[in-house]
């Protein structure tokens, strides 16, 4: 649910790490992030978002961060690039209601143009300060197969800067679960010559049908 607006002091820590509870399971995180300060981006947005699909799935998949839909509705991917991607994991063999979505950064980060509230890229400080937030569903999942969707993501879970070009669709060795990297379904949505769409759609279903592969 949106959160209350109250004025609150700064955290005696950086990031997310006090709001985040010990030991718990997905619906216990999912009701303690409408309490995090872990950074500013709580302050505009409307709610923070978190995740939709089973607490047991074997694929998790990690985007960026909230769209304005998802700011508004409060679930990860019901905007247009959510379409894209149930389109892909469906070509890919994976059952969209088995998967695990989250993003990497809980708030919908902006700037507003009129009425219009355009996505504004998280910097690596709002990574970092949701990163427990990820490493508690991780730990509370515990999926086989993770994909980071788009660069955000990638950095988000292999703690370092990473070059979708030259690493997607590899399967990257994690301690508990493997990586998989690929582009950001919304980078689709953004090409200008649409004749690219198909090339870049099975490319993406190419990443995904990887790691349902890598998950059994």
């Amino acid at each position: 649910m949106p959160h209350a607006r109250t004025a609150e002091s700064k955290p005696a820590r950086p990031g997310a790490e006090e709001w985040v509870p010990a030991s718990a399971d997905v619906a216990q995180l999912a009701q303690a992030v409408h309490d995090c300060r872990g950074c500013e981006l709580w302050g505009p947005a409307t709610q923070a978002v978190f995740s939709s699909g089973p607490d047991d799935a074997t694929v998790m998949l990690v985007g960026e961060q909230p769209g304005d839909r998802e700011d508004r509705e409060g679930e990860p991917f019901v905007g247009p690039a959510g379409r894209v991607l149930a389109d892909a994991l469906h070509a890919a063999g994976l059952d969209a209601e088995q998967v695990y979505v989250t993003n990497a950064v809980k708030h919908f980060r902006f700037t507003e143009r009129g009425k219009q509230r355009l996505h504004k890229k998280p910097d690596v400080a709002h990574i970092r300060a949701c990163g427990p937030w990820l490493e508690a569903e991780l730990t509370a999942v515990r999926p086989r197969v993770v994909v980071a969707l788009g660069a955000t993501a990638a950095r988000a879970l292999l703690g370092r800067e990473v070059r979708i070009g030259a690493e997607r669709g590899q399967l990257l060795d994690g301690e508990t679960h493997d990586v998989v990297v690929t582009t950001h379904p919304s980078s689709l949505l953004r090409l200008r010559d649409r004749s690219e769409f198909g090339e870049k759609f099975g490319a993406l279903v190419a990443d995904l049908r990887t790691a349902a592969e890598a998950a059994g």
